[in-house]
């Protein structure tokens, strides 16, 4: 349905009643939208909002890999008690998205309601998140779900109800898929890692997974730094991942390996702290760099003496390794 009609399940000319559930508001749109829709949605609903992506079933249907070719769906919450609330809620995210879509932005869908009762609202949304494989043998495991780690399997759990990095977004895919790279290479083995930005945690956890000694992740948003701490825990690595409030300089260095997913123009602004961060021959992996933004970036972290040594991309968006020069 479209957001011009009822809000399903919420209107009591329908008969229902709406008291103690939540209306579900749901847009399918492209990988490359989902941040700016999820903003969208996240200013209106008060009851969270996640992004399922799109995914293609592996191993025999036992886990999933993301299909980027496909669009993902983006679902908040809000109480449906107040119908005319609903009602409002839902066509300001429209109203929204219509102006967004202005933008030239690809596909983003319409938006759809369904009515979720509360005894179910707490776990309705996890039913849209598998074990995810990331790489080769990178997996990402929500909390409820189980998963028998194979040989060789680098498992991460996380929370995909948590904001800032789940694996989910193109550009946590690429720098995952970067430090999975270096592993191979014998890059991470016995490694101290500096996640700048680090959100969930999850790109530090990985690389410990991946075979890291210890890490220090710096964020100025203290959710960020609850989360990353948080999953430190889950993950049986608190220990070796020291998180805290803050950014550049870390005064913590020198890292063998700095991961920074970041937007481009805080890529430019703080090369030369990275590049201080980083032993001789230590290595970069950064990402959050839009295609259009990609040479500017380069030529910054050229200018500090990081020389870029591979380039990955998924739809628009770039991620960049690259080693300090010794």
């Amino acid at each position: 349905m479209s957001a011009g009609d009822a809000p399903a399940g919420a209107d009591p000319d329908e008969g229902r009643s709406a008291e103690g559930a939540w209306l579900e508001v749901s847009v399918a749109v492209d990988a490359e939208a989902v941040e700016a829709v999820s903003a969208i949605v996240s200013r209106v609903v008060s009851g969270g909002v996640s992004v399922e992506p799109a995914f293609r079933l592996i191993d025999d249907g036992l886990a999933a890999a993301v299909d980027p070719d496909r669009p993902a769906i983006v679902r908040g919450y809000l109480p449906a008690r107040d119908t005319g609330a609903a009602r409002r809620a839902v066509e300001a995210i429209a109203c929204d998205l219509g102006h967004l879509q202005a933008f030239g932005l690809r596909p983003i869908g319409e938006v759809e309601t369904r009515l979720v009762h509360e005894s179910d609202w707490a776990e309705a949304w996890k039913a849209h998140f598998p074990v995810l494989r990331v790489g080769r043998r990178l997996v990402i495991r929500p909390t409820w779900r189980r998963h028998r780690r194979a040989p060789g399997e680098a498992v991460v759990t996380m929370d995909p109800g948590m904001a800032f990095g789940t694996g989910l977004h193109p550009t946590t895919r690429l720098c995952l898929a970067a430090l999975e790279r270096l592993a191979d290479g014998g890059a991470l083995a016995g490694t101290r890692i500096l996640d700048v930005g680090c959100g969930s945690g999850i790109l530090a956890i990985a690389a410990l997974a991946l075979g890291g000694a210890a890490a220090v992740g710096v964020d100025p948003d203290p959710i960020a730094v609850e989360a990353s701490a948080a999953n430190a825990r889950r993950n049986r690595v608190a220990r070796r991942f020291a998180v805290r409030r803050g950014s550049l300089p870390s005064r913590s260095g020198p890292f063998d390996v700095v991961c920074a997913n970041l937007i481009a123009s805080l890529l430019v602004e703080l090369a030369p702290h990275v590049c201080d961060e980083l032993r001789p021959g230590g290595h970069l992996v950064a990402s959050g760099i839009f295609v259009d933004r990609e040479a500017e970036v380069r030529t910054a972290l050229e200018a500090v003496g990081l020389a870029t040594l591979e380039r990955t991309a998924e739809g628009d968006w770039v991620a960049l390794t690259a080693a300090r020069r010794t």
